[in-house]
């Protein structure tokens, strides 16, 4: 009899220990409870904010800085833009936008009917000088001391780094030529770092100036199949970020900033309808 007794005894006595031990440690879940809340808010609020700041920026760019005159000639110090990639696309939409503001245009391509069509657009829409370089970026190093001797003696203001180049279709990296691994990593990549080298000192001098990195959205992670084109992008947007808090937040007086577009109607987008035809998602450079 005791021995059957003592089953619920003890029985009874674990369910009280339990019973003691949640109420010992539940105000501490509840404390724990109120910092991950603490920590939820704060993680929404950050994502709220940066949402909120990416849509005032856009409002900005897109629709409140087409009020106004730029006046980019005072502002930056300088009567003369420089354009990489400037015949079709983006590059050219960015003449036509520094022309009409007033400022000289030094085209870089590597088609001289292009370059000769484009200056005369400047002249004839906008009433501004141009002087024409024809470079093919996929050259490398050899070609930037020719590009420099345009350079010398202007006062540039605004430096677009805007050429670039993508496979012709989505592919394996072992598929990937050596002229396409090559171009990518002459045009992409260190067109916009020996450019920038050669133009920044100028600006340095009178403290004013602004670059223009056009990079990709593809920057923001590997894409199977453009890895090689994502990879040079993310090299244009790490740089440009790097230099801007060198340049701008270090209070040097020169504004960098790194563009990121998706799908744009240009002829690098040509390979499919669906990324090259104009819609909502896929704007045109204009």
């Amino acid at each position: 009899m005791p021995s059957i007794l003592s089953v619920p005894v003890r029985a009874l006595g674990t369910v009280d220990s339990f019973g003691m031990l949640f109420s010992q440690y539940s105000s501490n879940f509840k404390t724990l409870d109120d910092i991950l809340a603490v920590i939820g808010l704060i993680f929404v609020g950050r994502i709220a904010l940066s949402a909120v700041w990416n849509i005032c920026v856009g409002i900005r760019s897109m629709f409140w800085s087409r009020l106004w005159k730029k006046n980019f000639e005072k502002r930056y110090g300088g009567k003369w833009a420089v354009v990489t990639g400037c015949t079709d696309g983006i590059g050219k939409a960015y003449c036509h936008e520094l022309a009409k503001d007033g400022l000289n245009i030094v085209l870089i391509s590597r088609s001289m009917d292009k370059l000769n069509a484009v200056a005369e657009e400047l002249k004839s829409q906008h009433g501004v000088e141009t002087e024409v370089v024809q470079a093919n970026f996929v050259e490398g190093e050899t070609l930037y001391p020719r590009i420099d001797k345009h350079l010398q003696g202007k006062e540039i203001s605004v430096l677009i780094n805007n050429v670039g180049v993508m496979i012709s279709h989505p592919k394996y990296y072992d598929e990937v030529t050596d002229f396409e691994m090559w171009s990518h990593i002459n045009v992409n990549m260190a067109s916009m770092a020996v450019m920038t080298k050669l133009i920044l000192p100028g600006m340095l001098k009178k403290n004013k100036g602004a670059i223009v990195n056009i990079a990709s959205i593809a920057a923001t992670g590997p894409i199977p199949l453009l890895g090689i084109y994502a990879a040079s992008k993310a090299f244009v947007e790490f740089l440009s970020l790097s230099m801007n808090s060198e340049y701008y937040w270090g209070h040097r007086g020169i504004t960098i900033q790194t563009v990121t577009p998706a799908y744009v109607s240009t002829n690098m987008t040509s390979f499919s309808k669906w990324t090259h035809t104009p819609n909502p998602a896929t704007p045109t450079p204009a």
